[in-house]
């Protein structure tokens, strides 16, 4: 296996949820990684560099503005390494950065990064919270929601990431949950994804190394996993 490098965008401003305990666990997954923290006010390592992965966590309505304004000036890169096949992982509202745009009950509008077929409208008097069951690849998933906003695909070439099994969906048209292209994965939901979902993050790190990876704890993870699945599943855990 080639040295992997690991890019987390951002960590010290988009981590709103303890999403960075996604890249704590990588980090005891892939021991012999370079992890690569890009600051706000940094370039990032990937503009003029191959990464294997790039993570970014959720952040405020502000800090989104703050994020597009500085990705910008990298679309192109980011654009390309989408359609190469580079594994990215965007957790929370991080999803909404890279989409067409922003909308908000005041009527203001902000642009995005477009590179994912989404728009996603935003309501600060309404907050949805919430967990959700679902399912990709034949494997159950399991997450937490907490979020100002909907998004709604307006590209046919955006395909669904997580169908809904029990919870409320991306939007209220659909059944399916967060976007994926290539290997570009976005999701709504928050915190240690990668950790509560320990069949998911064994596919993704094979997309990252190329191999197999065995999980850090990986019986732990599992026996975690598979009695939250049971909760999850008893008719009296009333997921919104």
């Amino acid at each position: 296996m080639n040295k992997i490098i690991v890019e987390i965008l951002f960590p010290e401003v988009c981590n709103l949820f303890g999403d960075i305990g996604n890249i704590n666990y990588l980090k005891k997954c892939l021991p012999d990684a370079t992890f690569i923290s890009t600051p706000l006010n940094g370039v990032p390592f990937f503009a003029q560099n191959s990464v294997n992965l790039i993570y970014i966590g959720a952040m405020t309505e502000k800090t989104q503005s703050d994020v597009v304004k500085r990705l910008s000036p990298y679309k192109q890169r980011l654009a390309q390494l989408i359609a190469d096949g580079t594994p990215f992982l965007a957790t929370g509202n991080a999803l909404e950065v890279f989409g067409k745009n922003i909308s908000d009950s005041s009527g203001e509008t902000i642009n995005c990064l477009g590179l994912i077929g989404i728009s996603a409208k935003r309501d600060l008097l309404h907050r949805f919270s919430g967990l959700l069951l679902g399912e990709f690849n034949d494997s159950e998933i399991v997450g937490f929601r907490a979020q100002f906003s909907v998004a709604y695909s307006v590209d046919s070439d955006t395909t669904p990431f997580i169908t809904v099994k029990k919870g409320k969906p991306m939007n209220h048209d659909v059944n399916y949950e967060g976007v994926r292209i290539n290997n570009f994965f976005g999701t709504y939901l928050l915190g240690p994804f990668l950790v509560v979902n320990p069949f998911f993050t064994k596919f993704f790190l094979k997309l990252v190394c190329g191999s197999d990876v065995p999980l850090a704890f990986e019986s732990e993870v599992i026996h975690a996993y598979n009695e939250r699945i049971t909760d999850f599943k008893r008719p009296q855990v009333k997921i919104k």
